[in-house]
């Protein structure tokens, strides 16, 4: 399904209050294109319209007194009001002239001299005797208009105020709508990043995903709030006014009609050109945010090793790229908006000129003066939605190809999420012949073959890269085997729902990771399940309580991110909490107490005996004195288990492990 067609059926989950919008537009511009029509017939029948035949009659409504008779204009008599012959009133100049009998020729070119008042010249020419009219005279004659112009006026300025009113419920309703679909997506991108494996975060950047959520989400809510809007907007105007061209006069109308095929011609070439550059900009900016994103994260080391210059460096290439391919918008913009409507507002008022000169001011095809100032304004007024267009189509093609980047993310396959439940398991791990590659066939774990019986404590060790986190990430699920099988109580853990099977599993890592918060809501991730008193046992089970004693609020101390202001140890005293207080059934220590020192260390190994009990417990250790008492030590080298057994049985051996615990013993002696 194209982007185009996805964005469309978000629209459709809020299809009423667009409708609705769409409703109040229509009525707006409904309102606000009827303005040149009340201005026409204020021209015509009654500025113009005192030129009109005049009659004779009595005294009364919309009479006129002249030369001791009384005059009424015959678009307001009524039947048997006529008393006497006709009359006319004509204009040359600022001049107003009196004919006091039936004007038959009207035509042509007129003049008035020595009482005469003539149309045409030559032998064509028509003669009337006429009086000229003084100011108060015309004034006389206009006052019958005068109540009417006001109803004109007071009901363009009504339908000024409608136009206003719908057009600020229209653009209401469709800023509610977009607010709402993009609340809608932010909430199924991030909810879908929540089921994403973890290793298609391995090679991208946070930032870059920061920016999908945020910045291309802004961007196709622009095209709901700002594109949509004018879109529908400009349609719905350039209808009305070809609707009223056409009523005016079909044959400029249909010339005006050239100017459709022409925008969407235009719109095609822009897109051509803009797609390239928007999809390169919206790349940079993502690519801009995991270089700040990461710089933050890293401060520390960038100033411990000078290296502000070359992050600055690195930093200042992107950018430059960034603003070369905004600049080249802008000039595309600027090239193709102001100077394509100008051109096509020229060519439009050059027909419009052409035609009305040639063929439509001449005796046969009488245009009035309402007509005219009406065609100009409704050619006036059809360049503002088309101007309207041209400059909302950047922010179109930056919306399409924000909208690709989102989907693309949205379209990365999944793990479904299972609220499923099964009684709490007893912690029989077993793996059997286990084999795994994190790319293709290069494997970092090679037939693995081991057992962990319930309430056990197994120890894993070996050089970096041996292994020992993969083994985690498979019990866990983070990432699949691809030969052999793991069990837990029997069971294939890929049969199992990832989800399920990790509520019996409780994780402390070698950087514990603290979310913003307080100290309890990080040991109980506010989960409904693990009350206030549940949350300081398992801070005191760990002896957190004797670190944390300091904080002036408690286990209510607030946690800015990432726990910065707490010290490596308590962080990793309130992972271990977290851990411990979901009461799970295999815990894994994942180079827990590297970080920690001395004092700390001690706190958490008194608190170690009476936390095994009941589950089974991995320990990933650097510090071979911290799974002395394990129940088994597996010794890994490049992924193969090379020994096992106890820590006595592997120091009688003499063999791998007994290098490695002679070796820190040593250090340490030093």
């Amino acid at each position: 399904m194209s982007v185009g067609k996805r964005l469309y059926h978000y629209a459709l989950l809020y299809k009423k209050t667009i409708i609705i919008a769409l409703v109040m537009l229509t009525v707006s511009v409904a309102a606000e294109l009827a303005g040149p029509f009340i201005a026409k017939k204020m021209i015509d029948d009654h500025i113009m319209g005192i030129e009109e035949t005049w009659v004779q009659t009595d005294q009364g409504e919309d009479a006129v007194a002249y030369n001791e008779t009384f005059y009424k204009r015959e678009a307001y008599l009524n039947e048997g009001e006529q008393t006497g012959g006709e009359a006319g009133i004509f204009q040359i100049g600022l001049n107003f002239y009196f004919v006091d009998e039936p004007v038959t020729e009207a035509e042509g070119e007129r003049s008035y001299k020595n009482g005469m008042l003539n149309f045409g010249t030559g032998e064509d020419a028509v003669s009337y005797s006429a009086d000229e009219l003084s100011t108060s005279e015309v004034l006389a004659f206009y006052r019958p208009e005068i109540p009417r112009m006001i109803q004109l006026v007071l009901l363009y300025f009504a339908l000024t105020v409608v136009a206003a009113v719908f057009h600020f419920g229209q653009e209401f309703q469709l800023q509610r709508s977009a607010n709402r679909i993009i609340q809608k997506m932010r909430t199924e991108v991030f909810g879908h990043i929540q089921r994403l494996p973890i290793n298609y975060f391995d090679n991208l950047p946070a930032g870059k995903v920061v920016s999908r959520i945020t910045n291309d989400t802004e961007a196709i809510r622009e095209l709901y709030v700002q594109v949509l809007a004018q879109f529908f907007h400009s349609g719905i105007y350039i209808t009305g006014i070809y609707v009223a061209l056409f009523i005016l006069d079909p044959t400029l109308a249909a010339i005006c009609l050239v100017l459709i095929p022409l925008l969407i011609l235009w719109m095609v070439i822009y897109r051509k050109y803009a797609s390239k550059y928007n999809q390169t900009v919206r790349s940079k900016v993502s690519e801009i945010n995991a270089s700040i994103n990461e710089s933050i994260q890293g401060m520390t080391i960038i100033q411990a090793f000078r290296k502000e210059k070359k992050i600055q460096d690195e930093f200042e290439e992107k950018n430059t790229t960034h603003y070369q391919f905004q600049n080249k918008l802008l000039n595309l913009n600027s090239l193709m908006s102001h100077n394509l409507v100008a051109i096509l507002r020229n060519i439009t008022f050059v027909a419009f000129i052409w035609y009305f000169g040639s063929g439509a001011l001449n005796a046969e095809s009488v245009v009035t003066v309402g007509v005219l100032y009406a065609f100009v304004d409704y050619i006036t007024r059809l360049f503002q939605p088309v101007t309207g267009i041209v400059n909302q189509l950047a922010n179109l093609e930056l919306a399409l190809v924000a909208g690709e980047r989102v989907f693309k993310l949205m379209d990365e396959e999944g793990e479904t999420v299972a609220d499923g439940k099964m009684d709490r398991i007893k912690g029989h791990v077993k793996f059997d012949d286990v084999s795994f590659a994190y790319k293709n066939d290069e494997y970092v774990l090679k037939n693995l073959s081991f057992e962990a019986k319930p309430g056990e404590t197994i120890g894993l060790v070996g050089h970096t890269g041996s292994g020992k986190s993969s083994i985690m990430n498979l019990l866990f699920r983070f990432y699949d085997n691809q030969k052999g099988v793991i069990s837990v109580d029997g069971m294939n853990i890929q049969e199992v729902p990832k989800q399920t099977i990790r509520d019996h599993m409780g994780i402390v890592l070698q950087d514990p990771y603290l979310f913003t918060g307080t100290i309890a809501s990080n040991v109980s991730l506010n989960d409904p399940r693990i009350t206030r008193e549940q949350v300081e046992a398992a801070l005191k089970a760990v002896g957190a309580d004797r670190v944390l004693t300091h904080l002036e609020q408690g286990i209510d101390e607030p946690v800015i991110e990432k726990g910065s202001t707490l010290s490596s140890g308590q962080r990793q005293l309130i992972s271990f909490a977290r851990a411990l207080a979901f009461n799970p059934a295999v815990l894994v220590l994942d180079e827990a107490t590297s970080s920690i020192d001395t004092e700390t260390e001690s706190i958490i190994q008194e608190a170690m005996e009476t936390l095994k009990s009941g589950r089974t417990t991995f320990i990933i250790a650097h510090r071979l004195s911290t799974i002395k008492n394990a129940d088994q030590i597996i010794v890994l080298d490049r992924g193969e288990i090379v020994e096992k057994g106890t820590h006595d049985e592997l120091m009688a051996r003499r063999g791998k492990y007994y290098q490695m615990y002679e070796l820190q013993q040593g250090k340490k002696a030093v």
